[in-house]
């Protein structure tokens, strides 16, 4: 049997902006591969609790964003093995742990798609079996989840520290009142007559201004025109129905992301019917995963746009 704990690899998160001493990890295993993305500034939601039902309590961090995902040489090492010698290095580095949990005292599926994963293949989670901390000292923010295949461990760590804002170029000011027509940079030119044409033309529309973060299915909070341009259809077609069809981008397995669909296009639906007094015998909600991408899952913004729902007209009887 091999050795529960092998030094490997010192790996050291020292950011040039950071203050505070450079926190250094040794990994349990030999390093197979790696994957980072860095943001300064940048943010990040930190668990802080169970999934409660709707979804995963986490305070927003801000400051030098540094996040790495390994592939480790550890067959047959237990989620416990990967977790308690780093778990054991935070607490000594001065980190107090405010949340740790493993897979169904974290929420299993919900929890694992309620939180920022680097996507398959670098950063893998088996929903069955996972382990999760989030930590913190003076300035500084630290996640740790880990999770194994049959073959390797994997191992993401996520820092944010306070750093000082870079330098930003000359700012513009602009009167928004004098610009006829201005809207937020969220908002897409999404109109009724677009979504109407859309669907009487072709039988189908994205919903294109819908925001979901990677792993939710809640809608992100703001103005949706889509929706009123879905409910202004029904009503100018009093026997047409429509099925809402949610698609994913293509981080985690095909058929959590189907079953993370679906739960976006129920979401969808409940809103037409919640906010817009939709008949729920009108709308149908079906989740397809990622099965049919719209734009490549190899950058975040792809990703993004492929997290969607469409609508589709089933009948006009």
């Amino acid at each position: 049997m091999r050795q529960a704990i092998i030094p490997a690899l010192q790996l050291c998160f020292a950011l040039a902006a950071q203050p505070l001493g450079a926190l250094t990890l040794d990994l349990p295993a030999k390093v197979l591969g790696e994957e980072r993305r860095s943001a300064l500034p940048g943010s990040y939601a930190l668990p802080l609790a169970p999934f409660d039902g709707t979804s995963v309590p986490s305070r927003m961090v801000e400051g030098a964003l540094d996040q790495r995902a390994f592939r480790l040489d550890a067959p047959g090492q237990t989620t416990l093995a990967l977790m308690a010698p780093l778990r054991d290095q935070v607490q000594a580095a001065g980190f107090t742990i405010l949340f740790e949990c493993e897979t169904r005292s974290c929420g299993g599926f919900d929890f694992r798609f309620g939180t920022e994963v680097i996507p398959e293949p670098e950063m893998h989670v088996d929903i069955g079996d996972y382990r999760f901390l989030s930590a913190e000292r003076a300035g500084e923010a630290i996640s740790i989840l880990v999770s194994r295949s049959a073959y390797s461990a994997f191992v993401q760590v996520t820092q944010v520290s306070d750093a000082p804002l870079p330098d930003v170029p000359e700012q513009t000011v602009v009167d928004l009142d004098e610009v006829e027509g201005s809207r937020g940079l969220d908002a897409l030119p999404v109109t009724d007559g677009a979504i109407g044409t859309a669907l009487d033309e072709n039988g189908r529309a994205v919903l294109d201004d819908l925001v979901f973060d990677s792993g939710s299915a809640a809608l992100a909070a703001g103005d949706y025109p889509s929706l009123a341009a879905v409910a202004a259809w029904l009503k100018a077609n009093p026997d047409g129905t429509l099925a809402l069809v949610g698609h994913t981008d293509a981080s985690g397995s095909l058929a959590a992301n189907i079953a993370l669909s679906e739960r976006r296009a129920e979401a969808v639906g409940q809103a037409l019917i919640e906010i817009y007094g939709v008949d729920h015998t009108r709308i149908a909600a079906e989740g397809v995963g990622f099965l049919a991408p719209r734009a490549t899952n190899q950058t975040e913004e792809g990703r993004r746009k492929n997290r969607r729902v469409e609508v589709i007209v089933t009948s006009t009887r």
